[in-house]
């Protein structure tokens, strides 16, 4: 009997939002080494074995629409016509390639839309890197999954063990739970309007907080939620085109903990002041830094730490960035300051609670895509919700490999939309945060400037914090 199974209000979602100038697909660029001796021969046997492996679902299954007269639902069916040779690619840069020629095929390739005819995913491995190296550009539509899940599928299909040659391939184990554990919480309509139902009734509610969180109300000393009206017009909040930039940063998570312990900060909070830094130094290169803050979009993710992901369950926030603020030691404390407040507000939430609250905290921003879309210039009395996507998805703490293969890096290549054409993603990786940085093409100029001065922020911070 075929599988089949209904798309998730989220999953929706990101179908519905799906557009020529903004298809809704996350991807990752994964840089492995070549195992020693076998760099002429390696690859093409990987992709050989690739191509002839059995596939479970969720990789087998496709799209279906019902009902698009008025209000199109969407369900998961059994591609019978499943090729997996259509979804595996293999290519070469001109050798000895670098970073920028890398960088320049990934924004071309994660330019182009998935094929929602197919099932939505698609890997391109990528020979001729410089240092012995080759890559691989995995691309999926975020209504078949979110960032953690990714995350949890990268780990299956790759093992700490160099010697091992025939562990299975990602696409060919299934999403499996331990007996006598509680499956994750479904981000379906009975779920959430349960959790939301339960949450009101419980204290903190989630109206009682949204509220709260509007008026300014019950606060703890020394915080300050952000509100859904209070970002500044910058040209990150413009419409996007099709067209993409990418750009890399490595940042060491050791390096980090240690300003947060210096400073009573979480390896979140230095991360957003990290990549504050450096959006303040950018913007102020291209002479459009805004007098007030920028706000962060901050997802959450709600799922229990022993969750093995699947779909898409994912929380959101605001946090303010403090970029009108130039010591980075001061800028550290309130971004601290305002994201312990973004937390208190959802804590003793459900799960399903959290994704309610969240939704009702960023429905403005809605007005504000409209906006863009339109072309119109913003209208000073109608405020922003958001600037900028910041999101760090944890991941392995030890070195991985694909038969043989070290995996080196892995770099996330996230979604920009309209009015949030900058998407900064970081996933950590045996000790290191990879951060990849994907912008609108038009309306980013100098992507890679951002990195740097990333780094330089970290930098920066480091020695004020004297650490």
């Amino acid at each position: 009997m075929a599988r089949t199974a209904w798309a998730s209000p989220l999953d929706a979602f990101f179908l519905m939002a799906e557009t020529p100038e903004m298809p809704m697909h996350v991807g990752a660029l994964l840089q492995f080494t070549y195992p020693p001796g076998e760099e002429d021969t390696y690859l093409r046997r990987l992709v050989t074995d690739l191509r002839a492996a059995t596939v479970e679902p969720p990789w087998t299954m496709r799209l279906q629409t019902v009902g698009v007269r008025r209000q199109p639902v969407h369900r998961w069916v059994e591609d019978d016509e499943f090729d997996l040779d259509y979804h595996v690619r293999h290519l070469g840069l001109p050798s000895p390639a670098g970073e920028r020629e890398l960088g320049i095929l990934v924004s071309r390739m994660h330019s182009n839309p998935l094929d929602l005819r197919r099932p939505p995913w698609e890997i391109t491995f990528v020979e001729g890197l410089e240092g012995g190296r080759f890559a691989a550009y995995v691309k999926i539509h975020h209504a078949l999954v979110d960032g953690f899940t990714g995350m949890r599928i990268l780990q299956r299909g790759l093992t700490t063990d160099p010697d091992d040659r025939d562990h299975p391939f990602f696409l060919s184990s299934r999403r499996t739970r331990r007996p006598g554990t509680r499956p994750d919480p479904v981000a379906d309509v009975t779920s959430v309007l349960s959790g939301l139902g339960t949450s009101l009734g419980s204290a903190p509610s989630v109206g009682r907080a949204l509220l709260d969180t509007q008026l300014r109300r019950g606060q703890p000393a020394g915080t300050k939620a952000v509100t859904s009206y209070q970002a500044p017009p910058s040209i990150l909040n413009g419409r996007v085109g099709r067209a993409r930039r990418f750009a890399t940063q490595q940042l060491e998570v050791d390096r980090l903990r240690a300003i947060g312990k210096a400073r009573g900060s979480t390896l979140n909070d230095v991360l957003m002041a990290v990549c504050a830094g450096g959006l303040r130094d950018f913007l102020t290169g291209l002479d459009a830094l805004p007098e007030r803050p920028l706000i962060g979009f901050i997802p959450v993710n709600v799922r229990p730490k022993d969750s093995q992901g699947g779909g898409n369950l994912v929380g959101a926030t605001l946090v303010s960035l403090a970029t009108d603020i130039e010591d980075p030691l001061a800028r550290l404390a309130a971004i601290t300051a305002s994201a312990r407040a973004a937390k208190a507000r959802m804590r003793g939430m459900t799960a399903d609670a959290v994704v309610a609250y969240s939704a009702l905290l960023l429905a403005p921003a809605g007005l504000q895509v409209l906006r863009a879309m339109s072309g119109l210039p913003v209208p000073l009395p109608l405020p922003l919700t958001l600037n900028v996507c910041i999101s760090n998805v944890p991941g392995p703490t030890e070195h991985l490999y694909w038969r043989g293969a070290r995996l080196e890096a892995t770099y996330p290549v996230s979604i920009p939309g309209h009015s949030m054409a900058l998407n900064i993603t970081a996933n950590s990786y045996a000790g290191m945060l990879d951060v990849g940085f994907v912008g609108d093409r038009d309306g980013i100029p100098h992507l890679q400037r951002l990195a740097v001065r990333t780094g330089e922020a970290l930098d920066g911070l480091e020695a004020a914090a004297a650490v």
